[in-house]
């Protein structure tokens, strides 16, 4: 039954995001209104990540099983980018590398203010103490 519970948790996000979509009129999918909705709510405590482990834990897994009908599509659609193959090579892997390059650096900064903030509330306490 947690199972189903969790599931629906996680739905529920995901139709909120389908919501969102159609009421807001910024040309965003849907499911990234769902993902940014279930970000907000699992920082504000709202939804505890143990509310939803196991059921996110087992689509994560699943998750390269999603990427076969894209795969599929584009070999079926050979005959239309053929002659443009190299182009779609380039763009794929320099917006790849990109967006690894983006979220290293900003997972970096993340970590230097984390640390450096957590230093400021250390040396904040000591004064306090002293």
């Amino acid at each position: 039954m947690r199972y189903v519970i969790q599931l629906f948790i996680i739905i529920c996000f995901s139709f909120a995001g389908e919501l969102m979509r159609r009421l807001l009129p910024f040309p965003i999918p849907a499911s990234i209104y769902g993902i940014v909705l279930l970000f907000i709510a699992l920082e504000l405590k709202w939804v505890k990540v143990k509310q939803i482990r196991e059921v996110s834990t087992t689509l994560i897994i699943s998750m390269p099983v999603m990427f076969v009908p894209p795969a599929v599509g584009l070999i079926s659609s050979w005959e239309n980018i053929k002659d443009n193959w190299p182009e779609y090579l380039a763009i794929t892997f320099a917006s790849t590398f990109a967006v690894m390059a983006i979220a290293g650096w900003t997972t970096q900064r993340i970590i230097l203010w984390q640390k450096n903030r957590r230093i400021q509330e250390e040396s904040g306490n000591g004064k306090d103490n002293a």
